[in-house]
């Protein structure tokens, strides 16, 4: 699923035609630019392996991974952020790790950035309402753990994420593919909770390291904290048991609140580091 992500969607897609080990590439266009859909055109022209869905709007994260997984036609569903390089060999290990795991199974992958470090996301612990609120206020918390020794083997992890995760076929219908009610963030959390209460194994592999730019698409940073204040409000909605209504309600506004000013934040930190013109502040 793409939203207007640049160049590197480019390097993406050629990365995942080179790979021996898949069998289709279903790219999602949520209202790229035309010239990037002439380009990624050209390479379906050239190259069978890729199909491409045209939604002509942006519909969301969710949304669009689940038309891509009813288009696929593979019993092996790999979701592939815009913006991540695939290695020859990653798919294959992917689904040798989910393969034998109890169904609905979700394995994934460890994202490098730009910096050559670990990012943020690929293996974190099971949300809760202290980890989000820390989280969000962006105070360090036990959730994320890209901080702690690197295993050498796969192991179950509560959350991975939904930048470079695989699921088998069987698996991803049990649990009616992504919640559509996330628009942006929060949806990967959401389904390996889904995953392990349904009696199901969520894994972090360590060996597939997958090259992860992040945060590439054009769309404005205070659209995008809201979307994870919605989301985050959704989350404790949904798997906050009898109390879930309420606690979403109630914390509704707080991480609306919380979004604007980490957005406000970010731009003046950007605009110190000179990287923001004035004019967008």
């Amino acid at each position: 699923m793409t939203f207007r992500t640049g160049d590197v969607l480019l390097e993406c897609v050629d990365s995942v035609l080179a790979a021996p080990d898949i069998d289709e590439l279903v790219l999602v266009n949520h209202d790229n630019p035309p010239e990037m859909v002439e380009q990624l055109e050209q390479r379906a022209r050239h190259d069978a392996k890729l199909r491409l869905v045209h939604t002509g709007e942006n519909l969301g994260f969710s949304k669009g991974c689940n038309i891509g997984a009813q288009a696929a036609r593979g019993d092996a569903l790999l979701f592939l952020n815009p913006d991540a390089v695939l290695k020859p060999g990653d798919a294959s290990r992917l689904l040798k790790t989910v393969q034998g795991r109890a169904e609905p199974a979700i394995v994934g992958a460890r994202l490098i950035g730009p910096d050559g470090r670990e990012q943020r996301g690929a293996r974190r612990g099971a949300l809760t309402l202290g980890s989000a609120l820390t989280g969000f206020l962006g105070l360090s918390c036990a959730f994320h753990r890209e901080h702690e020794p690197l295993p050498s083997r796969p192991v179950a992890m509560p959350t991975v994420s939904g930048a470079a995760m695989l699921m088998t076929r069987r698996g991803f219908e049990r649990l009616e593919g992504f919640d559509e009610g996330y628009f942006l963030h929060v949806e990967d959390i959401d389904i390996c909770k889904r995953a392990r209460d349904a009696g199901g194994e969520v894994i972090f592999e360590p060996r597939v390291e997958i090259a992860h730019v992040g945060s590439t698409s054009k769309i404005s940073q205070i659209k995008v904290e809201i979307f994870k204040a919605l989301g985050l409000a959704r989350y404790f909605t949904l798997h906050g048991g009898v109390v879930g209504p309420l606690q979403g309600f109630v914390l509704g506004p707080v991480f609306l609140v919380g979004a604007v000013m980490r957005s406000v934040l970010f731009q003046i930190q950007a605009r110190t580091a000179g990287k923001l013109p004035a004019s967008e502040l």
